[in-house]
């Protein structure tokens, strides 16, 4: 708190985000604000959030300006209590006991709704003297933000020195461990910076939110999967003949190419279940998965995101259609929740809609496979023992060589590609 103002920090998103942009104020100061009420809009890496408020009174200060990415963690509103109120309310007072133990509430299902079993027990423990634990002691790092901003900069949570109360290893703690590693590393930045030269009119463009997400994960598809890539190019004139006559027997369902190669990805993996799967690089396991989550790819105004169908397998091909529509319109309108975008199984990549053939993309981690469609286009092809004019498409799948050899990724793609030639095959293996 400062000068009797309540200081509302930005609180932990979920998802392991650590910040987020702000993008639009909902209050300015001098506001009242009630409890739950949404007070900013943030955009974090994986979507807009709206953030809500545990204090009710007046706004006296708002500590960024819209454009600006605030860690989470970090003020972001002072308000002063209502001097009616008698007490804080049971929002405010579990928002500073996690404030304190390093990390605010998780924003799905914050506020005054309820609270978590384990932190209202956490809570009820005796305050003891920070410091370093014991060999017997199990490091204490309640934030899943600190625990993975530890993991991804090599940090032994064992050898910080926590500050917090209870011996916590708080955000700070894991920075100071960081700043204390950094010089070493740093040095090699430095010389490479000398030698590059910037000419004039020279653009600069932040890598952040959506960006900034999206290429820090491929680069950690590219640094831990050895990926390979295996392609063949069909004939799909029946596939696009099925999807005429779907559209004039029922125009309102809405199918269209990519819920028939959704359709058809989902009819492979029922055939190859070991595709469905991602790597445990911690256990050193391969684990394959009982549900199908269906990742694809969608050009937003924001950049390329990847929404997710859950339990795809389960649904119709309507079903799809409709699911596939509904996420696209989402994602183009900046309305996708975090959890729309995480938790895929499989990708499918229609790369197609952008006119070009081919393509080796980069896996989308932690998942094993992702197929790809290209552009279809008439073309000159054997059929019938002459050549004519068909609608030709090349597919490619890439695969996570740890999960499946050749033999196997050769195995799925050559059934995909006998399902978009006699489309027959996805009633038949449904």
């Amino acid at each position: 708190q400062q000068s009797g103002a309540t200081v509302f920090k930005l609180p932990d998103l979920g998802e392991g985000l650590t910040e987020a942009e702000v993008l639009e104020w909902k209050v300015s100061v001098g506001d009242t604000v009630a409890v739950d009420q949404i007070i900013v809009e943030v955009e974090t890496a994986k979507a807009a959030v709206d953030v809500p408020i545990p204090v009710a009174g007046t706004v006296t200060e708002l500590y960024a300006e819209p454009g600006a990415v605030v860690d989470v963690g970090s003020p972001l509103i002072a308000v002063t209590a209502v001097e009616s109120a008698p007490a804080e309310s049971p929002a405010a007072e579990r928002y500073r006991e996690e404030e304190r133990a390093g990390s605010g509430n998780v924003l799905v299902g914050y506020g005054t709704s309820g609270s978590r079993r384990s932190r209202r027990r956490a809570a009820k423990r005796p305050p003891a003297q920070a410091g370093p634990p014991s060999r017997e002691e199990v490091p204490r790092v309640i934030s899943p933000v600190v625990r993975r901003l530890a993991k991804d900069h090599g940090i032994d949570v064992a050898a910080v020195a926590p500050t917090g109360p209870g011996g916590v290893i708080l955000r700070r703690d894991v920075e100071k461990a960081i700043a204390a590693a950094a010089p070493a590393a740093d040095a090699p930045r430095e010389e490479i910076r000398e030698e590059i030269r910037e000419e004039a009119g020279a653009v600069r463009v932040p890598l952040k939110g959506v960006r900034r997400a999206t290429a820090e994960k491929l680069s950690r598809s590219r640094r831990e999967i050895p990926d390979a890539t295996t392609w063949v190019d069909v004939d799909a004139t029946r596939l696009v003949k099925l999807k005429r006559k779907i559209q004039e027997a029922d125009p309102d369902a809405g199918v269209g190419m990519l819920a028939l190669f959704a359709a058809v990805c989902l009819t492979g993996l029922r055939r190859f279940p070991e595709l469905n799967a991602y790597v445990d690089a911690e256990r050193q396991e391969i684990v394959r998965l009982p549900r199908v989550h269906l990742g694809f790819a969608a050009q937003t105004d924001r950049g390329l995101v990847v929404p997710v169908v859950r339990d795809a397998h389960e649904m119709t091909l309507a079903e799809l259609a409709a699911a596939l529509r509904e996420r696209t319109e989402q994602a183009r309108e900046g309305r996708l929740a975090p959890g729309d975008l995480t938790g895929g199984t499989f990708t499918l990549n229609n790369y197609g809609v952008f006119g070009v053939d081919g393509s080796t993309p980069i896996i989308n981690h932690p998942e094993a496979a992702m197929l790809g469609v290209g552009r279809i286009a008439d073309k000159p092809w054997a059929h019938k023992g002459k050549v004519r004019l068909r609608k030709v498409t090349q597919l490619s799948f890439t695969f996570d060589h740890r999960v499946c050899d050749g033999g196997v990724a050769g195995g799925f793609l050559r059934f995909v590609a006998d399902c978009v030639e006699r489309p027959e095959v996805l009633v038949t293996h449904r």
